[in-house]
């Protein structure tokens, strides 16, 4: 474990993103090939978005970082891969089925829109409207009722649509890891405390999903659940709360000052929650959820051990009897984190008269690494630089472009968060040279062809330096 918690600054001193951030990130993502409305062709699907060829490549990148720290460098917990369609008790004895639900009314104006009941104040309020009446935020019409809305889609197993082959798709991947635990425990040999982690596809049926891909109706999660002795769960919640919000400074490069954790109250701890943190980031449009952790007692197991009549405890062999474990659980969303980064590494700036965009990323998250660029489409330069991209592409993620100008190239890499560019010039003809323009400072440096991969793989490490330096909050953007 960690030395020391990591202390959430004082609200006073964050610096909050600009207002209109989020529009210029989906303009930017569409452009540069990181994120696509979902078929966009047929106007689009509401809360439904497709990733690009720069996006695909983050994504795999943050599912990589968080895989290395949860389970590559970890000697307690395992992996596992559990179906999207469970059996549909499943979902009873969890709880989704009676209880997984919000308030939902209806416009009875000219809108005719759909709201969360409890989300009314703060969608109006971002229109510029009086949060205190109770009217529909798009045309102040009047609202009907609240009345509850399942969140769960559901689907049909087999060739007869009816009750019998109704199933849903999963809301969560918690599941899957409580009713394998036995399976787990019973192949690993595994004692208290351990964990079980995955990563997949979710599914909720949201009412008012928004803000590009903060909230979607089909999610990918990476969640844990860290099994342990009742009686040590309230000092295990204490460390994964404190490991969670250390991983992001450390290994995505997310600036602290925009980050805190918010201790859940009383009266809005899931059922299941003796206590619940959220990693929250300060986004455009304020505070919200990047990661929860919960500690969610033996809520689970004791549920599923009570529905399905098979044993979920656990023998501890120490005190000769058995037990059913308490759980740790740090939640998170592939795609929370991704527009997370984007928000955090997104910066604006003027050089020698014109603006400048530039993507702040951590290298380890960067879609691409180094971008070799010939300096023209001139035969013998382009051959060199192919060359050399082939050569690198087994150490790094490369990206080989010859089109436009070298400016325009340098700020397209700037753009996307390249943190090196290669160019190749007419002089490494002669001297078998090339420069290495870093991104953050323009800084540019000649290294020799035969000493490359290495000078490249130093610079790699000072971009990692910068990035921590960045987000200890020695630098501040955006």
């Amino acid at each position: 474990m960690n030395s020391g918690p990591i202390h959430s600054p004082p609200v006073a001193a964050v610096e909050a993103p600009r207002a209109d951030l989020i529009d210029r990130l989906v303009s930017l993502s569409k452009q540069r090939g990181f994120v696509f409305p979902s078929s966009e062709i047929y106007g689009g699907i509401n809360a439904l978005y497709d990733f690009g060829p720069l996006g695909t490549r983050m994504r795999r990148n943050i599912r990589n970082r968080w895989w290395r720290a949860m389970i590559e460098l970890r000697d307690d917990i395992e992996p596992i891969e559990t179906s999207i369609i469970m059996n549909p008790q499943v979902w009873v004895a969890s709880g989704h089925v009676a209880g997984f639900a919000d308030p939902l009314v209806d416009c009875t104006g000219r809108c005719r829109k759909r709201w969360r009941a409890d989300h009314i104040a703060n969608e109006r309020a971002e229109r510029g409207k009086d949060p205190a009446v109770v009217a529909c935020p798009e045309c102040d019409g009047r609202l009907t009722e609240a009345r509850q809305f399942n969140l769960m889609f559901k689907t049909f197993v087999g060739p007869v649509e009816d009750a019998a082959a109704q199933v849903y798709l999963r809301p969560e991947t918690a599941q899957g890891m409580f009713v394998n635990f036995a399976n787990v425990l019973n192949a690993t040999r595994r004692r208290l405390p351990f964990g079980i982690a995955q990563n997949g596809r979710s599914f909720r049926n949201e009412i008012s999903p928004g803000n590009f891909i903060f909230r979607l109706r089909e999610f990918e999660q990476m969640e844990m659940e860290y099994f342990c002795k009742p009686g040590t769960d309230e000092e295990l919640f204490a460390y994964w709360c404190d490991e969670r919000l250390r991983w992001f400074i450390e290994d995505l490069g997310v600036r602290r000052d925009r980050l805190r954790l918010r201790p859940h109250e009383k009266g809005e701890l899931a059922h299941y929650a003796k206590a619940a943190n959220d990693v929250e980031y300060l986004f455009p449009f304020g505070w919200s959820e990047l990661e929860g952790i919960a500690n969610r007692t033996d809520f689970d197991l004791r549920a599923h051990q009570e529905h399905s009549g098979r044993d979920l405890s656990y023998f501890d062999a120490d005190a000769n009897e058995r037990v059913i474990p308490y759980v740790i659980e740090p939640a998170v969303g592939v795609d929370r984190i991704f527009i997370t980064l984007l928000c955090d590494a997104y910066d604006e700036e003027e050089v020698r008269g014109e603006k400048r965009v530039v993507m702040h990323l951590h290298p380890d998250v960067a879609p691409v690494q180094v971008a070799v660029l010939p300096l023209s489409k001139r035969a013998e330069l382009c051959e060199v630089a192919g060359r050399l991209e082939h050569e690198l592409r087994p150490r790094f993620a490369t990206e080989y472009d010859e089109t436009q100008s070298i400016g325009r190239r340098y700020r397209r890499q700037d753009e996307i968060g390249t943190p090196l560019a290669i160019t190749v010039d007419f002089d490494s003809l002669e001297d078998h040279g090339v420069t290495i323009r870093e991104r953050d400072g323009m800084t540019q440096v000649r290294v020799p062809m035969t000493g490359l991969a290495d000078a490249l793989r130093d610079q790699l490490e000072e971009s990692r330096g910068r990035s921590l330096h960045r987000a200890a909050g020695s630098e501040s953007s955006g």
